[in-house]
C-alpha cells in the first residue's frame, strides 16, 4: 500500500494506511505517544503530590496556575521550534528536558523548586502533540489519509490518558506519588530515545517561510478555532479536573476516580474503530470537520455536565464512558480544521498554538465547578458544564464561514474586532 489514499479508495470504503503500512517514523511516533501519556502521571496526579507535602491550599493552586503557565508557553514554543529546528530534534529535546526535570518534581521539598520545577515540567508536558501534529501533516497530504492516522493516533492518546488515570490511581498507594513522577521521567527518556533514533528528520531544513507566533495569531479562522475548542475542550476536560473534585464531594476515593477513568477507557477501545472508520469516510477536500467539532462539543457538554447528578461509582462511570464520542470527534475535527487554515511552512506552530487551548481548558474546567459547586450545587455545575459545550457548538458556525469565505492557506487578515463577535454578527 502507497504512503497516500486515492479518491477512489476513499469512496470505495477501503481502510487508508493500516498500520503495517506506516512508514517507520509514523509508527515509532505512535509508540511514542503511546508511551509518554500511559505512563504521564505528572499533571493528574500533581494536585495529590502537592497536598502530601502538606502545602497550603493557596500554596497549591499557585503550583498548579505554574504548572498551567508551563504548558501554555511550552505548547507555542515546541510548535514553533518543530517548524524551525525540525521534528526529531524539537521532540527529543524536550523529552529528555522532562527526564531531567521530573526527579527534581518529585524529590524537591521547598515550595521555590517546587515552583520552578512545576514550570519547567508544564512547559515539557505536551510537547510531542504540536510536534506529532506536524509531522502527520507533512507526511499525509490528502484529507482521507491524514483523517485516518489521526484517528489512530488520538486513540493512542485517549487509551493511554485512560492508563495512565486507571493504573496511577491503584498504584499511587502502593509506591507513593514520587515513585509515578519517576516512571513519567523513565518514559520520557525513552520518548527522547526513540525520536533520536527510529525517527528520520521529516524536514531535512529548517524553515524560514511561516509566520511567527504574532502573525499567526492575526488570522480570524484560527481565534475561531481557538476559542471553539477552548469551550469544547474545557467540557472535555472536566473528565480530568471537575469530575476528582465532584467524586470527592460524594466521598470517593483516587481509587475509585482511577475506575471512572477505567470505564472511560473501556469505551474507547469499543467505540473508537467504528467512529475511526466513520469520521475517515467523511474527510473530503471541500467541507471542514466544523459540523463534526459543533456535535463533539455538545456531546461534551451534556454527558460531562450528567456528571454533577452522579453520587455513585457506576453514575461517575457512567458519565465517563457517554464523552467518550464527543472525546474522539473533537480532537479529530480539530485537527482537520487547523491542517486547512495552516499556511505552508506552519504546521508546528499552528500546533502548538492550538495546543494552548488544551492548557486553558484544564485550568478552566476546575475553576468553573469549583465556583459552580461552592455557588449553585451540582445543579449550576451542570448547567456551566452545558453551557461550554453549546457555546463551542455555537462557535463552530462563524468558523464555517470564515473558512468558506477565505482561500486555503491564505495570509493571515488583521483582526480589527473580537474575532467570535465579529464574524457571529
Amino acid at each position: 500500500m502507497t504512503t497516500s489514499t486515492t479518491p477512489t479508495e476513499v469512496r470505495e470504503g477501503r481502510a487508508p494506511h493500516r498500520a503495517a503500512a506506516w512508514p517507520t517514523e509514523i509508527r515509532a511516533l505512535m509508540v511514542a505517544t503511546f508511551l509518554v501519556r500511559a505512563v504521564g502521571f505528572s499533571y493528574p496526579f500533581l494536585p495529590y503530590h502537592l497536598s502530601d507535602l502538606q502545602l497550603s491550599t493557596e500554596a497549591i493552586g499557585r503550583t498548579l496556575m505554574v504548572f498551567g503557565a508551563g504548558w501554555l508557553a511550552g505548547s507555542v514554543l515546541w510548535g514553533w521550534l518543530a517548524d524551525r529546528i525540525g521534528r526529531r530534534i524539537a521532540l527529543a529535546t524536550a523529552m529528555t528536558l522532562a527526564a531531567l526535570i521530573l526527579p527534581l518534581l518529585a524529590q524537591a521539598r521547598t515550595l521555590s523548586t517546587l515552583t520552578a520545577a512545576a514550570f519547567v515540567a508544564g512547559i515539557v508536558y505536551d510537547a510531542p502533540r504540536p510536534v506529532v501534529t506536524a509531522a502527520i501533516a507533512d507526511r499525509y497530504r490528502d484529507d482521507a489519509s491524514r483523517a485516518s492516522i489521526n484517528a489512530a493516533r488520538n486513540f493512542a492518546v485517549n487509551m493511554a490518558a485512560a492508563t495512565a488515570g486507571a493504573s496511577g490511581g491503584i498504584l499511587a498507594d502502593r509506591i507513593g506519588i514520587p515513585a509515578l513522577l519517576w516512571a513519567n521521567a523513565a518514559a520520557c527518556a525513552a520518548c527522547a530515545a526513540i525520536a533520536w533514533t527510529l525517527v528520520s528528520p521529516l524536514r531535512d531544513t529548517p524553515s524560514a517561510a511561516g509566520p511567527t507566533p504574532h502573525e499567526a495569531l492575526r488570522d480570524r479562522r484560527l481565534w475561531l478555532l481557538l476559542l471553539a475548542s477552548l469551550a469544547a475542550l474545557t467540557a472535555c476536560a472536566a473528565m480530568f479536573s471537575s469530575l476528582p473534585l465532584l467524586m470527592a464531594r460524594a466521598g470517593l476515593s483516587a481509587a475509585d476516580y482511577g475506575w471512572a477513568q477505567t470505564a472511560n477507557a473501556a469505551a474507547v477501545l469499543l467505540l473508537s474503530p467504528y467512529l475511526n472508520r466513520w469520521l475517515s469516510q467523511r474527510a473530503n477536500r471541500d467541507q471542514p470537520m466544523t459540523g463534526m467539532l459543533a456535535l463533539s462539543a455538545l456531546i461534551l457538554g451534556t454527558s460531562m455536565g450528567s456528571a454533577a447528578y452522579a453520587s455513585t461509582l457506576p453514575g461517575f462511570s457512567l458519565a465517563a464512558a457517554l464523552a467518550v464520542p464527543g472525546e474522539i470527534i473533537a480532537f479529530i475535527a480539530a485537527g482537520d480544521v487547523l491542517t486547512r487554515i495552516s499556511p505552508p511552512g506552519s504546521h508546528g506552530l499552528y500546533a502548538g498554538i492550538w495546543g494552548t487551548t488544551l492548557a486553558g481548558a484544564v485550568a478552566l474546567a476546575p475553576t468553573l465547578a469549583s465556583w459552580s459547586l461552592e455557588h449553585g450545587g451540582p445543579a449550576l455545575n451542570a448547567a456551566t458544564t452545558l453551557t461550554a459545550g453549546a457555546l463551542g457548538a455555537a462557535l463552530c458556525w462563524p468558523l464555517a464561514a470564515s473558512i468558506r469565505h477565505m482561500p486555503a492557506n491564505a495570509t493571515p487578515a488583521p483582526i480589527t474586532a473580537a474575532p467570535a463577535l465579529e464574524n457571529a454578527r
